[in-house]
């Protein structure tokens, strides 16, 4: 049984309604009717996913979402899924949460990291799973944060993107300037210039996870400047940027998750692919293990989260000639990859830009 709650039209986050109340306490209260539902079910088989960014981004969320109800078919459990856009919001419907006896409560990024330090002390017997999370000190004996080591797919990209540029210089679209994201473009103009010492590097930030328009601004204005290839790295902000590269023959794009292959079949070329789905179900069915514990999980390449692929809709309906590059600068990609898995090249996580 999943049920999913949409709270960006809660009282506390609709712009039109809040300005209407007199006070919190009618805010609070219209925001618990919101979340009556949870109240009913029974302790002990509830997993919720609170998530902070919209569906719809055929990225993060949506893979999050798909992965939880196949949790609920293939474990039995009674899942959640509450849309939580305002930060005002979170603290109540964690609460609510821990007072239904849920189980397993996933949240997600880094907004979430002091609410949960807040609350879970309170609620023992809830495991709570922060993804894309900064590491607790000290730990919390029921929460877990989990972080991703994507800079070392975007080392992969870099390389990638170096081979087959024409015109070496490449770009990266972040969403918002944080330490992990930094690292990532670092970590692409360092497999570039190990292979073109003369790539460049266009690394710019849109400000939101969640604005297609400011992406596609960006990346039009690159390509523009003469980047031919741009890693993104910015949630439902990708789609802007594919529709960019769509826009003009010989642009490509190195995206995120599976389902952007259709939003850019001759231009989505590679994913440096973060399965934030795979990762919760991996992080939910840890949870069942009674030994299990709170603390800090760092993925990376060779886990089945992260990793650096070849989009098999671009080897058929992409540019035959950019095909048979990418296709020939594959074997140079696997090497690396292996080495980087054997630790005989160390990729630099640089957070300074």
């Amino acid at each position: 049984m999943s049920q999913s709650f949409d709270l960006s039209k809660s009282p506390l986050t609709d712009p039109s309604r809040r300005d209407a109340l007199k006070g919190g306490a009618a805010a609070v209260l219209g925001l618990m009717a919101a979340l009556a539902p949870f109240e009913a079910q029974a302790a002990g088989d509830l997993v919720a996913l609170v998530h902070t960014q919209a569906a719809g981004d055929n990225g993060p969320v949506d893979s999050m979402i798909a992965k939880l109800q196949q949790l609920a078919k293939d474990k039995g459990f009674a899942t959640r899924i509450v849309y939580a856009s305002d930060p005002a919001t979170y603290e109540t419907i964690f609460r609510t949460l821990g007072d239904a006896g849920a189980s397993v409560v996933v949240s997600t990024f880094n907004e979430v990291g002091e609410p949960f330090k807040a609350l879970a002390p309170t609620y023992p017997k809830t495991k709570w799973i922060q993804l894309f999370g900064d590491p607790i000190t000290p730990p919390l004996p029921n929460v877990a944060t989990i972080s991703y080591d994507y800079y070392l797919g975007c080392y992969l990209s870099g390389l990638f993107g170096a081979l087959i540029s024409k015109t070496g210089k490449l770009g990266y679209i972040g969403g918002i300037s944080l330490p992990p994201l930094n690292a990532d473009a670092n970590a692409i103009k360092a497999g570039a210039t190990s292979v073109n010492a003369a790539a460049t590097l266009n690394a710019a930030f849109a400000g939101s996870f969640q604005d297609p328009a400011k992406g596609q601004e960006i990346a039009t204005q690159m390509y523009q400047g003469g980047v031919d290839y741009i890693q993104t790295d910015s949630a439902a902000t990708d789609a802007g940027i594919i529709a960019a590269a769509n826009e003009g023959a010989g642009r490509l794009v190195g995206a995120i998750s599976p389902a952007q292959y259709k939003l850019g079949p001759k231009t989505v070329v590679t994913l440096v692919e973060l399965d934030f789905g795979q990762s919760l179900y991996n992080e939910v069915v840890r949870t069942l293990d009674a030994a299990w514990t709170g603390g800090h999980v760092a993925t990376g390449l060779g886990t089945g989260v992260i990793d650096f692929v070849l989009s098999p809709v671009f080897l058929e309906q992409g540019p035959p000639d950019i095909v048979a590059k990418a296709k020939a600068a594959w074997p140079q990609i696997e090497k690396a990859k292996s080495a980087i898995l054997a630790g005989s090249l160390k990729v630099p996580f640089n957070t300074t830009l």
